[in-house]
Protein backbone atom coordinates (compact mmCIF):
# COMPACT_ATOMS: atom_id res chain seq x y z
CA UNK A 1 0.00 0.00 0.00
CA UNK A 2 1.66 3.22 -1.12
CA UNK A 3 1.38 6.68 0.33
CA UNK A 4 -0.66 7.71 -2.70
CA UNK A 5 -3.28 5.12 -1.82
CA UNK A 6 -3.46 6.52 1.70
CA UNK A 7 -3.94 10.17 0.74
CA UNK A 8 -6.36 11.55 3.37
CA UNK A 9 -8.04 13.98 0.96
CA UNK A 10 -11.23 11.89 0.40
CA UNK A 11 -11.43 10.85 4.05
CA UNK A 12 -14.35 13.16 5.04
CA UNK A 13 -16.71 10.95 3.05
CA UNK A 14 -15.89 7.76 4.96
CA UNK A 15 -17.45 8.24 8.39
CA UNK A 16 -20.82 9.27 7.00
CA UNK A 17 -22.33 6.71 9.34
CA UNK A 18 -21.14 3.45 10.83
CA UNK A 19 -22.95 1.48 8.16
CA UNK A 20 -21.15 3.34 5.39
CA UNK A 21 -17.82 2.81 7.13
CA UNK A 22 -18.32 -0.91 7.60
CA UNK A 23 -19.69 -1.45 4.10
CA UNK A 24 -16.74 0.32 2.46
CA UNK A 25 -13.92 -1.29 4.43
CA UNK A 26 -15.46 -4.74 4.75
CA UNK A 27 -15.92 -4.82 0.98
CA UNK A 28 -12.33 -3.80 0.29
CA UNK A 29 -10.76 -5.98 2.99
CA UNK A 30 -8.85 -3.04 4.47
CA UNK A 31 -7.97 -3.36 8.16
CA UNK A 32 -9.29 -0.01 9.36
CA UNK A 33 -10.65 1.60 12.50
CA UNK A 34 -12.35 4.95 13.09
CA UNK A 35 -11.33 6.62 16.39
CA UNK A 36 -12.72 9.42 18.53
CA UNK A 37 -10.60 12.18 20.08
CA UNK A 38 -9.77 9.88 23.01
CA UNK A 39 -8.40 7.29 20.56
CA UNK A 40 -11.26 4.91 21.35
CA UNK A 41 -12.51 2.68 18.55
CA UNK A 42 -15.83 3.98 17.26
CA UNK A 43 -16.10 1.49 14.41
CA UNK A 44 -13.80 -1.03 12.75
CA UNK A 45 -13.77 -3.31 9.77
CA UNK A 46 -14.24 -7.04 10.27
CA UNK A 47 -10.68 -7.69 9.06
CA UNK A 48 -9.29 -5.21 11.58
CA UNK A 49 -10.99 -7.14 14.37
CA UNK A 50 -9.83 -10.50 13.01
CA UNK A 51 -6.22 -9.30 13.04
CA UNK A 52 -6.49 -8.91 16.81
CA UNK A 53 -8.49 -12.10 17.23
CA UNK A 54 -11.61 -10.34 18.49
CA UNK A 55 -15.03 -9.34 17.17
CA UNK A 56 -15.87 -5.80 16.08
CA UNK A 57 -18.42 -5.24 18.89
CA UNK A 58 -15.79 -6.06 21.51
CA UNK A 59 -13.44 -3.49 19.95
CA UNK A 60 -15.86 -0.57 20.18
CA UNK A 61 -14.89 1.76 23.00
CA UNK A 62 -11.42 0.23 23.37
CA UNK A 63 -8.50 2.69 23.24
CA UNK A 64 -6.38 1.82 20.23
CA UNK A 65 -3.08 2.10 22.18
CA UNK A 66 -4.30 -0.67 24.50
CA UNK A 67 -4.32 -3.02 21.50
CA UNK A 68 -0.63 -2.39 20.92
CA UNK A 69 2.49 -3.64 22.64
CA UNK A 70 3.62 -1.51 25.62
CA UNK A 71 6.83 -0.59 23.79
CA UNK A 72 4.94 1.45 21.16
CA UNK A 73 1.84 2.74 22.96
CA UNK A 74 3.31 6.08 23.99
CA UNK A 75 4.74 6.84 20.57
CA UNK A 76 1.51 5.98 18.75
CA UNK A 77 -0.61 7.98 21.22
CA UNK A 78 1.64 11.00 20.64
CA UNK A 79 1.35 10.68 16.87
CA UNK A 80 -2.45 10.60 17.07
CA UNK A 81 -2.40 13.57 19.46
CA UNK A 82 -0.58 15.59 16.81
CA UNK A 83 -3.18 14.53 14.24
CA UNK A 84 -6.04 15.59 16.52
CA UNK A 85 -4.41 18.98 17.05
CA UNK A 86 -4.04 19.48 13.32
CA UNK A 87 -0.24 19.57 13.50
CA UNK A 88 0.11 16.99 10.74
CA UNK A 89 -2.26 15.22 8.33
CA UNK A 90 -0.89 11.67 8.62
CA UNK A 91 1.82 9.39 9.97
CA UNK A 92 3.16 5.91 9.23
CA UNK A 93 4.82 3.91 12.00
CA UNK A 94 6.11 0.38 12.48
CA UNK A 95 4.31 -1.19 15.45
CA UNK A 96 3.96 -4.33 17.49
CA UNK A 97 0.40 -5.30 18.32
CA UNK A 98 -1.19 -7.76 20.73
CA UNK A 99 -3.54 -10.54 19.70
CA UNK A 100 -5.89 -12.32 22.05
CA UNK A 101 -3.80 -14.85 23.96
CA UNK A 102 -1.05 -12.22 24.28
CA UNK A 103 0.77 -13.15 21.09
CA UNK A 104 2.64 -10.37 19.32
CA UNK A 105 2.60 -9.50 15.61
CA UNK A 106 4.29 -6.71 13.71
CA UNK A 107 2.92 -4.39 11.10
CA UNK A 108 2.67 -0.88 9.71
CA UNK A 109 0.15 1.51 11.23
CA UNK A 110 -1.00 4.52 9.24
CA UNK A 111 -2.97 7.23 10.98
CA UNK A 112 -4.67 10.23 9.40
CA UNK A 113 -7.14 12.89 10.34
CA UNK A 114 -10.66 13.06 8.91
CA UNK A 115 -11.73 16.66 8.34
CA UNK A 116 -15.24 18.05 8.65
CA UNK A 117 -16.93 20.58 6.32
CA UNK A 118 -15.41 23.56 8.16
CA UNK A 119 -11.91 22.13 7.92
CA UNK A 120 -11.80 20.98 11.54
CA UNK A 121 -10.56 17.51 12.59
CA UNK A 122 -13.74 15.44 12.81
CA UNK A 123 -12.26 12.05 13.72
CA UNK A 124 -9.17 9.91 13.31
CA UNK A 125 -8.50 6.87 11.16
CA UNK A 126 -6.11 3.98 11.69
CA UNK A 127 -5.10 1.59 8.91
CA UNK A 128 -3.15 -1.55 9.81
CA UNK A 129 -1.01 -3.54 7.40
CA UNK A 130 0.48 -6.70 9.01
CA UNK A 131 3.95 -7.76 8.00
CA UNK A 132 4.13 -9.78 4.81
CA UNK A 133 4.80 -13.46 5.34
CA UNK A 134 3.02 -13.48 8.68
CA UNK A 135 1.80 -17.03 9.17
CA UNK A 136 0.62 -16.80 12.74
CA UNK A 137 3.93 -17.95 14.27
CA UNK A 138 3.91 -15.18 16.84
CA UNK A 139 6.07 -14.95 19.91
CA UNK A 140 3.93 -15.23 23.02
CA UNK A 141 5.13 -12.81 25.66
CA UNK A 142 2.05 -12.43 27.80
CA UNK A 143 1.98 -9.89 30.62
CA UNK A 144 4.22 -11.87 32.98
CA UNK A 145 7.55 -10.86 34.42
CA UNK A 146 10.14 -12.67 32.32
CA UNK A 147 13.41 -11.32 33.70
CA UNK A 148 15.06 -10.57 37.00
CA UNK A 149 16.59 -7.11 37.38
CA UNK A 150 20.05 -8.67 36.96
CA UNK A 151 19.05 -10.49 33.78
CA UNK A 152 17.51 -7.30 32.40
CA UNK A 153 20.71 -5.34 33.01
CA UNK A 154 22.79 -8.02 31.34
CA UNK A 155 20.43 -8.14 28.38
CA UNK A 156 20.57 -4.35 28.07
CA UNK A 157 24.36 -4.47 28.14
CA UNK A 158 24.52 -7.14 25.45
CA UNK A 159 22.13 -5.11 23.27
CA UNK A 160 24.38 -2.07 23.72
CA UNK A 161 27.43 -4.08 22.58
CA UNK A 162 29.16 -4.56 25.94
CA UNK A 163 31.79 -7.28 26.26
CA UNK A 164 31.81 -9.89 29.03
CA UNK A 165 34.43 -7.88 30.93
CA UNK A 166 32.35 -4.70 30.61
CA UNK A 167 29.21 -6.53 31.71
CA UNK A 168 31.01 -7.94 34.73
CA UNK A 169 31.98 -4.43 35.82
CA UNK A 170 28.46 -3.18 35.15
CA UNK A 171 26.63 -5.75 37.27
CA UNK A 172 29.40 -6.47 39.81
CA UNK A 173 29.87 -10.11 38.87
CA UNK A 174 32.83 -12.17 37.79
CA UNK A 175 33.17 -12.95 34.09
CA UNK A 176 32.16 -16.49 34.92
CA UNK A 177 29.03 -15.23 36.66
CA UNK A 178 28.11 -13.13 33.64
CA UNK A 179 28.58 -16.11 31.31
CA UNK A 180 26.39 -18.22 33.60
CA UNK A 181 23.53 -15.73 33.39
CA UNK A 182 24.03 -15.28 29.65
CA UNK A 183 23.82 -19.03 29.12
CA UNK A 184 20.57 -19.07 31.10
CA UNK A 185 19.18 -16.23 28.95
CA UNK A 186 20.16 -18.01 25.74
CA UNK A 187 18.44 -21.17 26.97
CA UNK A 188 15.30 -19.30 28.03
CA UNK A 189 15.05 -17.46 24.69
CA UNK A 190 15.94 -20.62 22.76
CA UNK A 191 18.74 -18.98 20.78
CA UNK A 192 22.40 -19.86 20.26
CA UNK A 193 24.38 -16.64 20.48
CA UNK A 194 24.32 -13.02 21.64
CA UNK A 195 23.23 -11.57 18.31
CA UNK A 196 20.24 -13.89 18.16
CA UNK A 197 19.47 -13.11 21.81
CA UNK A 198 19.25 -9.38 21.12
CA UNK A 199 17.23 -9.91 17.93
CA UNK A 200 14.79 -12.19 19.78
CA UNK A 201 14.39 -9.69 22.62
CA UNK A 202 13.60 -6.88 20.16
CA UNK A 203 11.15 -9.10 18.24
CA UNK A 204 9.35 -9.90 21.49
CA UNK A 205 9.08 -6.20 22.29
CA UNK A 206 11.07 -6.50 25.53
CA UNK A 207 12.89 -3.24 24.79
CA UNK A 208 11.38 0.21 24.68
CA UNK A 209 11.69 1.95 21.32
CA UNK A 210 13.22 5.28 20.42
CA UNK A 211 15.90 5.36 23.10
CA UNK A 212 19.57 4.52 23.54
CA UNK A 213 21.02 2.58 25.23
CA UNK A 214 18.30 -0.11 25.06
CA UNK A 215 16.15 -0.49 28.16
CA UNK A 216 13.98 -3.49 29.05
CA UNK A 217 10.40 -2.43 29.73
CA UNK A 218 9.48 -2.65 33.42
CA UNK A 219 6.45 -4.81 32.53
CA UNK A 220 8.84 -7.72 32.00
CA UNK A 221 11.09 -7.33 35.04
CA UNK A 222 10.37 -8.78 38.48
Amino acid sequence: MTDENLDPTPAPELPGGNGVFRAFFDRTGIRAANLDDQLRVVEASVDFGKEFGVSVPSLRGEPLPDLLHPSVRGSVAQQFSWLAEGQRPRFVERVLAMRSGNSVFGGELTGFAVYGPAGQVDSLMALLRPEQGDRGNHVVVGRKKLLTELDARILEGVAAGASTVQLAALVYLSCGGVEYHLTALLRMMKVRNRSALVAKAFSMGLFGVGGWPPRVLPEYVH
